[in-house]
């Protein structure tokens, strides 16, 4: 389907200002789908989206009830729009202005979830006296009095579900608040019938109760996705409104930051938050980068310093070169990723989706049966409308939709208060198998701040090497480019220059051809064991030079080893350094088995063979050359460095200078698979108790109710208890945490 297809209906144009096109024709834009409730809303969003020509991958998160569409360049955003119209979804672009929508949501849960509250302790005082032994028209009296509190509060409190049930069978499908809303009025029709009709049982409490419990289990639902949802938004407040805008004649005005294009020069004053990513072009100054960096303590920036969105400007006046607009910054990028982890693929997921999709016709054939059995049996019209009832109202899907979800929110919002970053949802339930872990070496065991310790003398082989390293984001070339400019060296005019991953920097000079790079890649000697990490230069055909570099480990590299090794993991050393490097840093570090002199490629195959052995890998690299390796384990993780966060190719990212997020995160996830494992066999054993029971007659609508409710309780109970768990590693554990995070 083309942008120029012909809609059936009425779906508005989408502005372009909401889609974001990519370098190479494809489009991304959000779509925000407020009647997204539960885990069957969701799949069934995404499956619809994902079936319109064009739509490359369709994602969407319960969180923020956000759809988010990659297109290729021959898709039609309004198609999207369409195809969810047509199946009864509510969707329009996504606007920050309108986040406000979700506390309206749940300020409305709040209000029923009150009315409900008030009206069933109300309700069961008037019951009290029925059950105390009153009858006649004492009871008739008080079933009255009764039905006049409960069926204000149904209609009133109901409405939630009822809007729901209804926005699905409008449309010919049913949803999880079908017969949650068949039940609760079910119910309170039957009870009014038995009222009026002077009948020995009426149960409004039972109706009345499993709206509050209900309620009682959409509100803690909604709090615990506030969690990730109030970090997103939190993180949204870093990044100023306005931009000062620098004019030609040197004065400043104010734009909104939607309007800074790359280019712009603009003007950050002490006391401010830089606007966008940048370049410094003048003035020096003390930037708080906590937010990327997860350490409080003040960076030092001056002309040509690399700066971005967020930082707080703590001293000094700058004026910056903006690089990426507002949407494209690395702050931006961490809110994104941020908003991935809730829709995962794994197993336990996939499992709930199925049961969610089945759930619906299997209560209502279970219901129905009830009524024709009871009917076939002769217990009459009256007793199997209330043992069907009761049945619908019994097996509330409640706990088996919040079993995966409830836990994966607590899990993800401890860790994101810890600095570790769920760009997939997956990765936590992935991470929970992994018995392997694979380290890189430069930036992730290190610091990745190598320092050159040995190089050539002055010449030539400077200025080349400073030219070549300038073309490359590789850890080592930056140092050699910041030893070269300590030195005052200028960079040689060099033409060609392209960077080979893996391998390192080229380009000609002076008619010449000159590699920076591998030892191999310049033939230069690979037997060397000075345990520093090198570089090669090698100019024409001149004999190769070398330069040298020392790496910190990081602090508490070899104690999160131990610990690692401890819960039995196996850990290993994958670099493409020399093999002195990697062998000094592994016995630093308390590793055991090491590779060295590793191409991307050959760290595809070491993980590859892993694999082939059984083995369920956690690979840790930088998320540079270590891509296709990230890509290819079963799980992966990246610490974030600068513009890095948001491209690393891992599931989870983690901010501040420990290696102590991988093992808080590994520990994590063993947890809370237990605790969904533990949330499954709650759901569905309650189920294979409840039901036989509503079905056998043993099961009022107010026993039904209550028994429903509690399972819910349960299952949530059990998620929130993995959070004090959580805090409990976290101080034995203590990491950096992400700036504007909550715990």
């Amino acid at each position: 389907m083309s942008a120029t297809t012909t809609l059936s209906s009425p779906i508005r144009l989408i502005d372009p200002a909401f889609i974001r096109t990519a370098k190479d024709g494809t489009r991304s834009l959000d779509l925000l789908v407020d009647d997204m409730h539960c885990a069957g809303c969701l799949a069934k969003v995404e499956r619809t989206a994902s079936a319109v020509p064009g739509v490359a991958h369709a994602r969407a998160n319960l969180t923020t009830k956000r759809l988010a569409v990659d297109l290729d360049p021959s898709g039609s955003p309004e198609a999207v729009l369409e195809a969810l119209h047509k199946v009864g979804r509510s969707a329009r672009p996504f606007d920050p202005g309108v986040a406000s929508d979700t506390k309206n949501e749940a300020s409305e849960l709040m209000r029923c979830m009150a009315v409900a509250g008030f009206a069933s302790m109300n309700v069961m005082l008037l019951s009290v006296s029925v059950w105390s032994g009153a009858d006649g028209t004492t009871r008739d009296l008080f079933y009255w009095l009764s039905a006049m509190i409960a069926i204000p509060t149904v209609i009133y409190s109901g409405r939630p579900f009822f809007r729901s049930a209804w926005n699905a069978l409008r449309y010919g499908r049913t949803n999880m608040d079908v017969p949650i809303a068949i039940g609760v009025l079910g119910a309170t029709a039957l009870s009014l019938y038995e009222t009026i009709t002077s009948g020995e049982h009426a149960w409004f409490d039972g109706s009345v109760a499993l709206l509050f419990f209900l309620l009682v289990g959409r509100v803690l639902d909604n709090r615990m996705r506030d969690v990730a949802r109030g970090a997103a938004a939190r993180l949204l407040t870093l990044a100023p409104t306005v931009a000062s805008l620098v004019l030609p004649d040197g004065r400043a005005r104010d734009i909104p930051i939607s309007s800074v294009r790359i280019g712009d020069t603009l003007r950050v004053l002490p006391g401010e938050r830089v606007p966008v990513d940048g370049i410094v072009t003048s003035g020096a100054s003390d930037l708080d980068r906590a937010l990327l960096t997860g350490e409080s303590v003040p960076e030092a920036v001056g002309e040509g310093a690399a700066i971005h969105a967020g930082a707080n400007n703590l001293t000094g006046p700058l004026e910056m070169r903006a690089t990426a607009p507002a949407n494209e910054t690395v702050l931006a990028g961490i809110i994104r990723l941020m908003e991935k982890v809730e829709r995962p693929d794994g197993r336990f997921v996939r499992l709930a989706d199925r049961a969610s999709r089945l759930y619906a016709p299997a209560v209502h054939s279970a219901a129905f049966l009830t009524l024709i059995g009871w009917l076939v049996l002769g217990f009459g019209v009256h007793a199997a409308v209330t043992a069907a009832v009761a049945v619908l109202i019994i097996t509330c899907p409640c706990a088996l939709g919040l079993a995966v979800p409830a836990v994966q929110v607590v899990a993800a919002g401890r860790l994101l208060s810890a600095g570790i970053i769920l760009k997939d949802g997956a990765a936590l339930e992935k991470l929970s198998e992994v018995d392997t872990v694979v380290f890189d070496k430069t930036g992730t065991l290190t610091l990745g701040t190598p320092r050159l310790v040995q190089g050539p003398e002055a010449g030539d082989a400077w200025a080349v090497s400073a030219a070549l390293a300038g073309g490359s984001r590789h850890p080592l070339s930056r140092a050699l480019a910041e030893a070269a400019d300590a030195q005052n060296i200028r960079a040689a005019p060099v033409t060609d220059l392209a960077e080979r991953p893996g391998f390192g920097v080229e380009a000609r000079w002076n008619g010449l051809p000159v590699r920076l790079g591998r030892a191999q890649w310049v033939d230069a000697p690979t037997d060397r064991r000075s345990g520093l990490s090198e570089v090669w230069l090698r100019i024409g055909d001149d004999e190769p030079q070398a330069f040298l570099f020392s790496d910190e480990l990081r602090s508490d590299a070899k104690a999160t080893i131990a610990e690692l090794e401890a819960l039995g993991l196996d850990i290993r050393l994958v670099s493409g350094d020399a093999q002195g490097a990697v062998e000094r840093i592994a016995a630093q570090a308390g590793i055991s088995q090491s590779l060295s002199n590793c191409l991307p490629g050959g760290k595809v195959e070491a993980l590859e063979v892993l694999a082939k052995e059984g083995r369920k890998v956690l690979m840790v690299g930088d998320g540079l050359n270590d891509a296709p390796a990230l890509a290819a384990a079963h799980v992966s993780m990246s610490p974030a460095s600068g513009a890095d966060i948001a491209q690393a190719a891992a599931g989870i990212v983690f901010t501040g200078e420990q290696l102590g997020p991988v093992l808080q995160s590994i520990v994590t996830a063993r947890k809370a698979r237990r605790k969904i494992s533990g949330n499954f066999a709650l759901a569905v054993g309650y189920n294979i108790i409840a039901v036989p029971i509503a079905v056998l007659g043993f099961a009022t609508p107010l026993i039904a109710a209550v028994s429903m409710s509690a399972s819910s309780i349960l299952v949530i109970a059990n998620a929130l208890t993995l959070g004090l768990s959580l805090r409990r590693i976290g101080t034995r554990h203590p990491t950096k945490p992400v700036a504007g995070s909550v715990s």
